[in-house]
């Protein structure tokens, strides 16, 4: 059985890696914590110049338990272009990892620090979508790609959009827009006519929140929301929420909680009762959670999913990457959406460069813009007009099956919300949001 644990350090990130992967393919080193430098071991005659990525992601703080995947995908997914000389068959990649801390200062730094002094062409992450905006302002101002697979507040390519930022997966706005396309259903199944959200405060947590009011108030304008409660970032006693919640007796609650938080909710209402009074659609349950809380996870319950491998094993891509991914560590581990997400992400860079012929960055970037790229959620269109990946979101209801260690969402009744069915409808309104850059 794999130990779907969330206790993460650094130290133990570095270990897992040098155990597991291959000393045929990387050079590991870790200069200090925080920092790891994955260097390929044997490069040819004919190789070319390297090329640098940066990868921004927490180890510590509240979104550490979503990082410990993409950190032991990406090198496979790097060894495999690199096996074919890297990019573009002559531009091995090296790898440079940093712990953002889930926190913009240190984000912020370390980016800064990757593109000055290891001189890295694509920044790649992270968790936390302020920790994002504030890596968004150092890649702007360096002209460096970014490519956004775990943070998606939807201000990233909007309010915040620069045009070397691309998101692969569903922003804020689009997950909260397919959780109100479910909610709506059940609505009117169910005759719901109240409802409270719990969000936490801060970036993701307040955008997330927004959207899906403005969008349910559209769609139901008579479902009443009675209240509105905010949580601080890392709370770890959500007593006081769950009692209020339980005394306004509404039909349903929206979450905008995740991470670590997310987990210590769950845990906390299910104890006080909470899902047996209070429906609690559109939860934010990507694979990590499926896995790590299999134990505890209320059965039923509906959820929210951004890039879950069992909705395409018949991708042959999804198919490589849990073969790749089970060969390394243990055929009860899965990658979870962000591994999925991290890998598509690489996987579109080298697409895009051997479509631009080159690594320049400027190439690169116009190449990727408005381009289709092959995922293993299938052929998906970047957006023109601000970058966005026209990703889909899966809200689905968690059940065993005797397939897996683990829940998965209810496959015979998931309901599949296409990115484009819940973005912002035009360009046009999409750019007048945009700020304006030099």
């Amino acid at each position: 059985m794999a130990s779907y644990y969330n206790d993460y350090q650094w130290s133990r990130i570095v270990e897992t890696m040098n155990k597991t992967i291959s000393r045929r393919d990387f050079i590991i080193t870790s200069v200090a914590a925080g920092i790891m430098t994955m260097v390929p071991r044997f490069v040819s005659a004919q190789s070319a110049k390297p090329y640098k990525i940066g990868v921004c992601l927490p180890t510590t703080g509240s979104g550490a338990n979503y990082s410990e995947r993409p950190i032991k995908m990406l090198p496979l997914i790097a060894a495999e272009i690199n096996r074919r000389g890297g990019l573009l068959g002559k531009h091995p990649i090296e790898l440079y990892f940093r712990d953002t801390q889930t926190k913009p200062d240190v984000g912020a730094r370390e980016a800064r620090s990757l593109i000055l002094n290891e001189k890295v062409q694509t920044i790649i992450g992270t968790w936390s979508s302020a920790v994002a905006m504030a890596i968004q302002e150092i890649i702007h101002e360096h002209k460096v790609l970014h490519l956004a697979a775990t943070s998606n507040s939807s201000k990233i390519v909007n309010e915040n959009y620069t045009p070397y930022s691309f998101m692969f997966g569903p922003n804020s706005r689009m997950q909260s827009g397919a959780t109100v396309v479910a909610v709506t259903r059940m609505i009117r199944t169910k005759g719901w006519k109240t409802y409270v959200t719990l969000g936490l405060d801060y970036e993701w947590g307040r955008d997330a929140q927004r959207v899906f009011v403005e969008n349910l108030k559209k769609a139901s304008p008579q479902t009443r929301l009675i209240k509105e409660l905010w949580a601080k970032l890392g709370e770890t006693d959500f007593t006081s929420y769950i009692t209020a919640i339980m005394a306004l007796k509404p039909d349903f609650m929206f979450g905008a909680i995740a991470g670590k938080d997310n987990e210590t909710f769950i845990q906390q209402a299910k104890a006080a009762g909470l899902f047996k009074r209070v429906a609690y659609p559109g939860v934010f349950l990507p694979v990590t959670e499926l896995m790590q809380q299999r134990k505890t996870l209320p059965r039923g319950i509906i959820g929210l999913n951004r890039c879950p491998f069992f909705a395409h094993l018949d991708n042959p891509m999804m198919q490589n990457y849990v073969k790749m991914f089970q060969n390394k560590f243990g055929k009860d581990d899965y990658p979870d959406d962000f591994a999925c997400m991290y890998s598509d992400a690489l996987n579109g860079l080298d697409q895009t460069v051997t479509r631009a012929g080159t690594i320049e960055t400027e190439a690169v970037r116009k190449a990727l813009t408005g381009s289709t790229v092959d995922t293993c959620r299938g052929k998906l269109k970047f957006r023109d007009c601000n970058n966005q990946l026209d990703a889909p979101s899966y809200v689905g209801e968690v059940v065993d099956t005797p397939d897996y260690p683990f829940p998965i969402f209810d496959l015979k009744t998931m309901v599949v919300v296409q990115g484009h069915e819940v973005w912002i409808p035009t360009c046009e309104e999409v750019r007048k949001l945009q700020k304006k850059r030099t």
